[in-house]
């Protein structure tokens, strides 16, 4: 990658972490198609390896903060996280076999989905008290399982998938299901990631300018959500659309 290439891909890493500060989610599926098409990375195969690498170290930074904050929740967070990794190795396996082109149309798929839940109306409402006994148990692990397959094969975090699906299991707030969400988004993109860099298709260089240029992001971001907090949803909104966009995007050039 030439000088050019790489500060593109600093650039767009700036952009991801800003996003994933503002809007806690949502922003890491976007970091494969900027590879694509902006950065120009050529192989489909190695702009995901390269951006599950960089969404598992962003995600780690986040998740210290949240683990900090108190907002984690241990003990369900590794059971769906530990499920998970076994179905995120399998993912990535799987999506190494299928044709480049054909996964980044179905990898358009999943950002469509990402951008259709970001539209969905958000509760806060659970028990910020919930503790893991056998019957939750029961449901998180063969959950974990499914969503950590989709991360895997997409090679994305899964936070759309990970918050709900916690939620749903649980009856955890939101809160802590978006803090615990990171737990997971850290195990599946570093699972995925170390896949994809076993058959050499993570490119090095790209992931630290992508890294890098996060973290700047991630610091800029603090202060804009404050700023939009009184308009959190019309945000959040007009975020989705863009996802949205992308993926339309993406599955023109796919398919043109």
């Amino acid at each position: 990658m030439d000088p050019v290439s790489l500060a593109l891909a600093a650039a767009g890493g700036a952009l991801i972490g800003l996003l994933l500060s503002v809007f806690g989610g949502g922003g890491s599926v976007l970091a494969a198609p900027l590879l694509l098409y902006v950065v120009g990375v050529r192989d489909p195969h190695v702009a995901i390896g390269t951006s599950a690498a960089a969404v598992a170290v962003n995600a780690a930074v986040g998740l210290a903060a949240q683990a900090k904050a108190g907002r984690v929740k241990w003990p369900c967070a590794l059971v769906f996280g530990g499920a998970g990794l076994i179905g995120s190795l399998a993912g990535a396996h799987l999506a190494k076999m299928i044709d480049g082109g054909q996964l980044i149309l179905w990898f358009a798929g999943a950002m469509a989905l990402v951008g259709v839940s970001m539209l969905a109306p958000k509760k806060d409402e659970g028990d910020p008290s919930v503790r893991l006994d056998a019957a939750l148990t029961r449901r998180l692990a063969p959950l974990g399982l499914l969503v950590g397959s989709a991360a895997g094969f997409f090679g994305i975090g899964g936070g759309f998938l990970i918050v709900p699906g916690l939620m749903a299991a649980t009856g955890m707030t939101l809160a802590n299901a978006a803090a615990s969400s990171l737990v997971s988004v850290v195990l599946f993109g570093a699972a995925t990631s170390a896949s994809y860099a076993v058959s050499g298709l993570v490119d090095w260089p790209v992931f630290a300018a992508l890294v890098a240029g996060g973290g700047v992001g991630a610091l800029a971001g603090g202060p804009l959500a404050a700023r939009l907090a009184g308009h959190a949803a019309s945000a959040r909104r007009a975020f989705a659309l863009m996802v949205l966009a992308t993926a339309a995007y993406v599955a023109w050039r796919t398919l043109g």
